[in-house]
């Protein structure tokens, strides 16, 4: 049954957050070099995908981020914030040079993301050796929590409950006793899939590793092992492009078994890839509740700022982008102070409930993992999967 999620009444969830019940800061900024004491003047930077074949995830987020900032400003006209937009193209690789690009901007004090979870491997060192915050809403590698970076927090709960999320559905709901899992290699992917295995066991009947960031568009081989397996339920590990080329092929070979996916593919992108015809009754995981159903008037807010509907994770992109920018409303306007904001931040967002531990993870109590289906050619929600 699919859990209706209370709405709250105009903005209020919207305005806790932002405002955090504290007084406003002075206009006077500081040097051109960096902003006022106080936070006025200061930047907060999205890090994510804006171009490039997974663009369309990076862009849900960045109009989230958007609207926080939009808001914020309008509400605090003497104590005016920027946000730069900083476009990783979802690519490793350039995430070094951007991550140095925010540290040399001495008035950015807080970023939103990296978005991916390879892209954090290559930046987040660098973040935390400067005491640069930054808060994912959608990086969900578990190991991310891992490496002592002071500066990590991530919105969202880890692969640890998605991957097994994911199982959980093709086992109980799908009842497949036979599953066949790809992954695309990705620091995202890979570790996803693998999670998806642990969980199933002895029903995962073969495993194959395709090529991800537009590096690859022929799948035959791929699809040739899931014919031959037998499988009913086949889970891909990766992200939205090569998730509808495989979804194409294997449809176009015959193969019915039904396609599971996690949040890197839950987009309408993803059916832009596949066709509509071969993507319906794809099962799709996030751990983050629909956009849609959002505390407030989030979704009308974004809708009328970006003027499309909210996407996965807009609405966590916003309430991250909200948390860092309360820290600011509380005059702490050095990267050290904003850092010490969020360690200690406890607040209602309109995706969630706010928490993190001492790793930077979300608080475990926070997390959810829904199920979501193509439908006549779009994303709805299914279900929200027990914890296992």
């Amino acid at each position: 049954m699919r859990q209706k999620l209370v709405r709250l009444v105009g903005g209020v969830a919207i305005a806790a957050l932002a405002m955090g019940g504290v007084t406003a800061c002075k206009s006077d900024s500081g040097s051109d070099g960096e902003a006022s004491a106080d936070g006025c003047g200061s930047k907060i930077a999205f890090f994510g995908a804006l171009t490039g074949p997974a663009a369309a995830l990076g862009v849900n987020m960045n109009g989230g981020v958007k609207l926080a900032v939009d808001k914020y400003n309008k509400e605090n006209a003497d104590c005016q914030v920027t946000l730069v937009p900083l476009d990783s193209q979802g690519n490793p690789e350039q995430a070094p040079g951007l991550a140095q690009q925010a540290l040399d901007d001495e008035k950015i004090i807080g970023i939103v993301g990296p978005a991916f979870s390879g892209e954090s491997e290559a930046a987040n060192p660098l973040f935390s050796e400067a005491g640069l915050v930054h808060i994912s809403p959608s990086a969900t590698r578990p190991s991310l929590a891992d490496q002592g970076w002071k500066t990590f927090f991530r919105a969202v709960g880890n692969d640890y409950s998605q991957g097994p999320a994911a199982g959980t559905y093709i086992k109980d709901v799908l009842k497949a006793e036979k599953v066949y899992v790809i992954d695309d290699q990705s620091a995202y992917g890979a570790g996803l899939a693998d999670e998806v295995k642990k969980l199933l066991g002895a029903a995962v009947v073969g495993s194959d590793k395709v090529q991800g960031e537009g590096k690859q568009n022929d799948f035959s081989a791929t699809v040739t092992k899931v014919k031959s397996s037998g499988a009913t339920a086949v889970f891909y590990g990766g992200y939205y492009q090569e998730a509808g080329l495989v979804r194409k092929q294997l449809t176009a070979a015959g193969v019915t078994a039904t396609l599971v996916a996690g949040d890197g593919v839950n987009d309408p992108a993803y059916i832009e890839s596949a066709g509509a015809a071969a993507a319906e009754g794809t099962i799709l995981t996030c751990p983050c509740q629909p956009a849609t159903e959002a505390r407030g008037s989030f979704v009308e807010d974004f809708k009328a700022l970006n003027g499309a509907e909210p996407g996965t994770y807009s609405d966590v992109a916003f309430d991250a982008a909200n948390i860092l920018l309360a820290g600011i409303k509380a005059g702490k306007g050095t990267r050290e102070g904003i850092l010490e904001f969020v360690k200690g931040y406890t607040g209602e967002g309109v995706a969630a409930s706010y928490k993190f531990t001492e790793t930077g993870e979300l608080d475990p109590t926070q997390v959810k993992v829904w199920a979501y289906k193509v439908v006549g050619g779009k994303v709805v929600p299914d279900q929200e999967i027990p914890k296992v």
